[in-house]
Formats: C-alpha cells, sequence, structure tokens
C-alpha cells in the first residue's frame, strides 16, 4: 500500500492540477475578451495602425478587472507581456495574454510551473442596417412638448412641382424642431458606432391621414396605380337651375329676325360663362318702331348632382396640370403625390395575419383594381349631407375637401414625399427632414403610417429589391423608429388615404362611433406583419403618456419610449442608436 501511495498521489495531483489550470484559462479567456472588447469600444478609427494609448489603458484595465495575478498562485512572467492588445488591419483589437500557474501537487514530482496564454479579437460592429423613420406629421407637432392647449395657425408654402401647399405655423420650441434634431443624433451616433465597412440605409415616412407615396410607387412601376379612371365622391351637372328671378330685357334697333334669334336662346351656347353661370332669353317680342326688341331673360346655374363618379385620371397621374372635372369654369389641379390606399376590410378589430385584406398585407403585388392605389383628388372631392356610398345630393353648392378653407384646417393634408429605402449621408438626411415640404399639418392616423413603413421595408414585398442584403453579405438589420406626439384621432369628415370615410365607408362600414378602434385593429396588425418579418419596431411616444396600443406596436417592452420634452427626444433616439449598434466577439 506504500508504494501504491506514490502513483495514487501522482493521479490525485494531476487531476487537482489539471483542474486549476482549466479554471485559470477559463478566467484568463474571458479577462482577455473583455480586455479587447473595451479596446475596440475606445479604439479611434483614424488612418494609424496602433491602438492608441487610451484604448489601451482601457483594454489593460478592463482585463485586470477581470483577472488578478496572484490568482490562484499566477504570477506574470512579464509584466510588460500578461495582456497586450494590438490594432490589426481590419481595424479590429486581438490580444494576447500570458500567465505562469506554479503546480501544487505536482510539484512534489518535479512538475515545473506552466505558462498559460490565450489569444482573443473583437469586432465592434454594426450590422448593415436599414432604418425606416415613421414619423408623425400632424397639426400637434408645430406645438411645444409642453403645451396643453395649442393654437394653430395655418400657412403656405411652395412646393418643388410649384403648387401650393398647406401646413401650420411653427413655435420655436415646436416637436417638430425637436423630432429633425433627433434623426440627425440618430443617424449620428449609429454611424460612429459603425466601421468603414458597415453600410447603413435610410428611409422616410411622413404620415398624417395621408402618406405622399405616389412618387415612390410610380418609381418602381406605373402599373401598380389604378387607370385609366377612378371613382370619386365628387359632382358633375345634371341640368341647369334658376339664379335668382326672371326679368325683361329690352333694347332698340333690330331687325325682326335679329330679335326672334331670343327666343330659347342659351348664352353661352353650351356650357358657362367663367363665372360659372349662364343666361336663357324667352318670349321675345317685336316692334317696328325703332326696332324694339324685348325677352324675358333668366340667369342659370349648374344643378349639381352630388355622389360617387368616374374620372379619367390618366393624365393626372403623370402630373399634368388637368381640369377639375368637379368644376365649370377653367380649375387647373396637379396631383401632389397623396394616395388613396387600396380595398380592405371594414367593420373589423381582429385580422388574422395569415389572410390580411390588401391594404395590410405588405407583399401582396397590385394585379387588379382592388389591389392597386389610387390617386387623391382633394379639389374633386364633395361631402355630401347624407352619409354612404349610395346617397346622392343636389345642394347648392357643398363645399369641396380640396377647398383652401378645407386645405388649411387639415381636412386633405398631404405632406413631404416618403423616401425609399436608399444609402443616405448626413446631408442627405438633413436635407430631407429640413426641406421645405417637411412640414405639420392633419390629423392622427398611426395605421397609415405603419403599413407603409412595413410595406417600404419589407424584405420580400413589392420593394423588396431596396432592402435586399447588399452583395456577398448577409441581410441587415430592418429596423423602424415610429415616432408619434398623439393617440389615434381618426375623423370620418377627413379626405385622406381611406378616401372619404362619411361616403366611401372603407373602415367603419358606417359604423363612425367605433372608427377609432377599427383604426387602431389596422395599426397593430401591420406592427405584427412587421414583426413576422423580423423587422425590429421602436416606438418612441413624445409629449403623452404612452398608451396600451403603441406599447404592443414596439417589438418588445424595452423598444416603447417615452420623451416628454425636445431633449429627452434626442436622447431616446441616441439610445435606440446604440442598441441597434452591436458589439460582439469574432474569436
Amino acid at each position: 500500500m506504500a508504494a501504491a501511495l506514490i502513483p495514487l498521489s501522482a493521479m490525485a495531483g494531476s487531476a487537482v492540477d489539471m483542474a486549476r489550470m482549466y479554471v485559470v484559462k477559463v478566467r484568463l479567456q474571458q479577462a482577455c475578451d473583455a480586455g479587447v472588447l473595451a479596446g475596440r469600444k475606445f479604439m479611434t478609427l483614424d488612418s494609424g495602425t496602433s491602438l492608441g494609448t487610451d484604448a489601451t489603458n482601457r483594454a489593460t484595465a478592463f482585463f485586470d478587472n477581470n483577472f488578478k495575478v496572484g490568482w490562484y498562485g499566477t504570477s506574470a512572467p512579464d509584466p510588460a507581456k500578461r495582456f497586450v492588445p494590438t490594432r490589426t488591419s481590419d481595424n479590429q483589437v486581438s490580444g494576447v495574454a500570458t500567465i505562469t500557474l506554479p503546480m501544487t501537487v505536482m510539484k512534489m514530482f518535479g512538475k515545473p510551473d506552466v505558462v498559460l496564454s490565450t489569444t482573443c479579437m473583437a469586432r465592434f460592429d454594426v450590422a448593415d442596417v436599414d432604418t425606416m423613420f415613421v414619423l408623425d406629421i400632424t397639426g400637434s407637432m408645430t406645438c411645444a412638448a409642453n403645451e396643453s392647449v395649442c393654437t394653430m395657425t395655418s400657412e403656405t408654402y411652395t412646393r418643388d412641382d410649384g403648387t401650393t401647399g398647406y401646413s401650420y405655423t411653427e413655435k420655436p420650441s415646436s416637436k417638430i424642431r425637436a423630432l429633425r434634431s433627433a434623426v440627425l443624433s440618430y443617424y449620428d451616433t449609429l454611424k460612429s458606432s459603425a466601421d468603414t465597412a458597415t453600410k447603413l440605409r435610410f428611409g422616410f415616412v411622413p404620415y398624417a391621414s395621408s402618406v405622399n407615396a405616389g412618387a415612390a410607387i410610380r418609381a418602381g412601376n406605373p402599373s401598380l396605380m389604378v387607370s385609366p379612371q377612378w371613382a370619386y365622391q365628387s359632382r358633375r351637372v345634371i341640368g341647369d337651375a334658376n339664379d335668382g328671378g326672371s326679368y325683361t330685357s329690352a333694347g332698340t334697333g333690330f331687325t325682326y329676325a335679329a330679335c326672334m334669334q331670343y327666343n330659347g336662346l342659351r348664352s353661352p351656347q353650351s356650357g358657362w360663362d367663367g363665372n360659372g353661370r349662364a343666361v336663357y332669353y324667352s318670349n321675345a317680342n317685336w316692334s317696328s318702331r325703332n326696332g324694339y326688341c324685348s325677352a324675358t331673360t333668366q340667369g342659370l346655374r349648374p344643378l349639381w348632382r352630388y355622389g360617387q363618379w368616374n374620372a379619367d385620371i390618366t393624365g393626372f397621374l403623370a402630373g399634368n396640370p388637368v381640369q377639375d372635372p368637379s368644376q365649370v369654369v377653367t380649375a387647373m389641379t396637379r396631383w401632389s403625390g397623396c394616395i388613396e390606399e387600396r380595398m380592405t376590410t371594414p367593420g373589423v378589430t381582429s385580422f388574422d395575419q395569415a389572410n390580411l385584406p390588401p391594404d395590410l398585407d405588405p407583399d401582396r403585388v397590385p394585379t387588379d383594381t382592388a389591389t392597386r392605389w389610387r390617386p387623391m383628388w382633394p379639389e374633386s372631392v364633395y361631402i355630401r349631407n347624407n352619409p354612404g356610398p349610395a346617397s346622392q345630393d343636389t345642394a347648392d353648392d357643398l363645399n369641396a375637401i380640396g377647398s383652401v378653407g378645407n386645405q388649411q384646417g387639415g381636412f386633405a393634408a398631404c405632406g413631404k414625399p416618403v423616401k425609399r429605402i436608399t444609402p443616405m449621408d448626413r446631408t442627405d438626411v438633413s436635407n430631407y427632414v429640413n426641406a421645405v415640404d417637411f412640414r405639420a399639418i392633419g390629423g392622427t392616423y398611426h395605421d397609415v403610417g405603419m403599413i407603409w413603413g412595413t410595406r417600404l421595408l419589407s424584405p420580400t414585398g413589392v420593394f423588396a429589391n431596396d432592402t435586399a442584403a447588399w452583395p456577398n453579405r448577409n441581410a441587415p438589420n430592418r429596423n423602424i423608429i415610429f415616432m408619434t406626439d398623439g393617440a389615434m384621432a381618426p375623423n370620418e369628415t377627413i379626405y385622406g388615404m381611406y378616401g372619404l370615410e362619411w361616403s366611401d365607408q372603407r373602415v367603419s362600414g358606417g359604423d363612425f362611433g367605433n372608427l377609432t378602434a377599427y383604426h387602431n385593429a389596422r395599426f397593430l396588425a401591420e406592427c405584427d406583419a412587421a414583426k413576422a418579418r423580423n423587422i425590429t419596431v421602436w416606438v418612441v411616444a413624445f409629449g403623452q403618456t404612452i398608451n396600451d396600443e403603441l406599447r404592443n406596436c414596439a417589438s418588445t417592452p424595452d423598444r416603447a419610449f417615452f420623451a416628454s420634452d425636445n431633449a429627452t427626444l434626442t436622447t431616446q433616439f441616441q439610445s435606440i442608436a446604440r442598441r441597434i449598434a452591436m458589439l460582439r466577439l469574432s474569436q
């Protein structure tokens, strides 16, 4: 037994020291990893080849905090080389950690101290990232975040195509000004975290009750829009109506034949004068004395029939100035780019992701009238006295939704055109959010913005080529940043992406009392559609208490944020950018 104790002691000692070596080696690897991660975090990207003093010191400090020399009796064979971080040719950080571990039991058998060494490498890398900003540009964005009551004043501006746009005047501390700064801060934060090889793309969907997606649609394929006609809640002339009472007009110097021409004469002979009026003459009488001629004169105005009327939209879709078909006088209009959404299922508060209607299916390719988009034509749309698609009206002269007064009130808001996903530098982003047409007006329809944010970012939809992976690279991380300053607030008298709800009833089915619930259901269905396509949804509520719909829209509860003031909005956007940036080990 005494003889057997010697090999048994060697075996036991070997097991003990091997276990010590394993534990120390694992801890050494962890410390090495922590060190290179810290070094990469604080490394400055420049044209140099060295890691830099600050990054080296940070890396060494993290290594030392995670591996104390003397632990398990360890020592540094060369203190200057216990941990050596270096900068690689592709701007990463590699490291080598070396320590000496003394044997315990095996020392009795002449086993010398063991030198343990490990290598590590870290990348501080933002994977290719697509960011779609879905931004609330409703009228309240012109107010300050701390205003409980805000008075809004209408103003006009000139769009790039020369047409007149309407918005509200921004206050010096307005939320929309803070939004511009927050978007740029997001860009700066994300860009500063990326290596030179990282690919970043950005897109924008400014939304209110509509989105200006016409140019984005037609740039891909003009056949995605309905053509050559679409039916609007409009009006047409069905005859003449008396304009005031009749009276007798007379004159001298007429021949009999010239006087008799006034019997049954309409002037203009067909149509209307520049004021939309005409005159009808009857009961002409002639006297040979001085050629006296008299006739009964009746002023006429158009007799309108208000209802759903087809209009030729060929020239309108092409962006040409065209005559408004709801006017009898010269009234040239031009399409601003906002669209009516394709067909949906009305009166629904729950949707099946496997069977979404055309408006909520981000990947549905338009093939027919029900699945194609339509141009909004507010100047030609009128709200009737009675609701419903089948109702008609012959009121004297109802007001067009596109009248100056209604557009100033935000009843037909049409904002800045959306921006499809594309590489953008800081100047591009700044130019977009600071453009003359990045303005606020209109009501809050979250589903409108989310539908188009998801549609433009979907990797399997109509615009899939925009967000496809870069050549020879993995698929990008796709993100929607949804920012709003209010809760859903639809109105059946607004003309927007779902037409004129009072008449079209595409969402409510006539049940206006539950209109908000129906729009919220669409919003949440589209949030789910985005998540199902591996799109991360970040939600920021600005200047209001974040509600359940906004929380449920976010991919996870920790991706829903609240910003009570302008400074916090920027902080939240920066926080999102930092979280999108991924710090990971490559070895």
